[in-house]
């Protein structure tokens, strides 16, 4: 039986829906998996009167997964469509997707949809989804969301967000855009440089680093509100801020002692607290998922490595040993993983490191270097920032490295790439 579910309307989406749009992002795909799902996705009945095209989009997200195979069906078929299961077994097609748009009265639009296997010629999933016509594509994307978890077991994050700096000229600006690329707003704009966005856990705040003041500050800005909150503006330079799981505090890199060493400070700002104590340089403090161990960077051994320490600070223990040069830990939302740019054979490439085994394996070519790595919310993607004909893009490729693809922009570079949370 179909469910019916009517999501709660964010007030974060609201506001960053009513704030001006810019031209989406660009991707060219350059690797898929070896093993695809076939898919036949289906036009959904009466879709051209939605906004967005709600079968479209839940292809290209299918699609740019490296999971799936699409099988073209050539026609509509709403949700109550008598489907022929041998044909689509024929024409290769492990499952299939359709649905119907319909709005209603007070200018809503009711999104349903089917997920139907082939072989067991059964029903694996549907529901419907109502919202408004500005929230048609979040819809296709939940839809997708939905189909991704259905048969690769995993959690899909084709509804979260992104969050990156672009320059074009003196401008500065920090955007906002859907997983895709598409739906792009500005949280900020500004003629000094912006560093460093971090998502807070609950997607409703950024921090970020601003050189406004003309010296780097961390900020917090409230996306649904667009209050700014400063978090740290201590003596010296402010930098590196990475939240907390609960989202209480946020770690940062403070120079008050005349050396970069890791604090944390409540998310409000004050509370502060040191956390590391060498008399090296300790900057680029990560947080583990379950909010016990900090990451984060450090020269204490000559170079710059990877070490672990207690959330609430003391001893150091070092991660990465392969390389002369290791910086910007990321750990995997499981725990399992570590991504960091390493420098190797006079490049700094991605690398992500089997935790349990200290196994590596480099995910980004020799064609460009990386900076800037961030994980997917589901743990299977790694975005970073890189360099296309002389100009800053962003890359994402899978953990394995099967899966590429490369968002550019048209108005100057896009750099220090974030990956939203999962949406409550």
């Amino acid at each position: 039986m179909m469910k019916k579910v009517v999501p709660q309307i964010a007030a974060v989406a609201s506001l960053m829906l009513a704030l001006q749009a810019h031209a989406q992002l660009h991707i060219e795909t350059a690797g898929v998996r070896s093993n695809q799902i076939p898919i036949a996705i289906a036009g959904f009945a009466d879709e051209n009167l939605a906004p967005a095209q709600i079968s479209a989009i839940i292809k290209a997200d299918l699609d740019r997964s490296g999971y799936f195979k699409i099988i073209d069906t050539g026609n509509t078929m709403s949700e109550s469509t008598n489907v022929n299961f041998n044909d689509w077994k024929a024409r290769g097609a492990f499952d299939l997707v359709i649905g119907s748009v319909q709005k209603l009265a007070d200018g809503r639009y009711d999104v349903r949809y089917r997920l139907l296997d082939i072989g067991k010629q059964s029903q694996v999933s549907g529901f419907a989804l109502t919202d408004i016509a500005d929230h048609t594509r979040l819809s296709a994307h939940k839809i997708a969301d939905d189909i991704y978890e259905k048969l690769t077991g995993v959690p899909g994050d084709f509804s979260t967000r992104l969050s990156y700096v672009t320059r074009s000229g003196n401008e500065y600006k920090l955007q906002v855009s859907d997983a895709d690329g598409d739906n792009v707003h500005d949280a900020l704009r500004s003629n000094a440089p912006i560093i460093s966005p971090s998502w807070s856990p609950d997607g409703t705040k950024v921090a970020y680093v601003s050189f406004e003041n003309r010296k780097p500050v961390v900020y917090v800005q409230d996306l649904v509100t667009r209050a700014r909150t400063v978090i740290a503006n201590y003596k010296g330079s402010n930098s590196a801020p990475a939240w907390s799981p609960d989202g209480s505090k946020l770690a940062v890199a403070l120079t008050l002692s005349g050396n970069t060493q890791i604090y944390s400070v409540s998310a409000n700002g004050g509370s502060l607290q040191r956390l590391s104590n060498s008399s090296g340089i300790d900057t680029e403090p990560r947080y583990s998922a379950d909010g016990q161990t900090i990451y984060f960077t450090s020269d204490r051994s000559g170079g710059p490595q990877i070490y672990k320490m207690s959330a609430n600070g003391g001893s150091a223990q070092r991660v990465t040993f392969s390389g002369d040069y290791n910086i910007s830990p990321r750990v995997s939302p499981d725990g399992k993983m570590l991504a960091y740019i390493s420098r190797r054979g006079g490049q700094f490439q991605l690398y992500v490191m089997d935790l349990t085994n200290s196994q590596e394996l480099r995910l980004s070519d020799d064609a460009s270097e990386a900076e800037a790595p961030s994980f997917s919310p589901n743990g299977r993607y790694i975005m970073y920032a890189t360099k296309s004909g002389g100009r800053g893009t962003l890359a994402v490729v899978s953990t394995d490295g099967s899966v590429k693809h490369q968002l550019s922009t048209q108005l100057g570079e896009i750099r220090e790439p974030t990956w939203g949370p999962f949406m409550k």
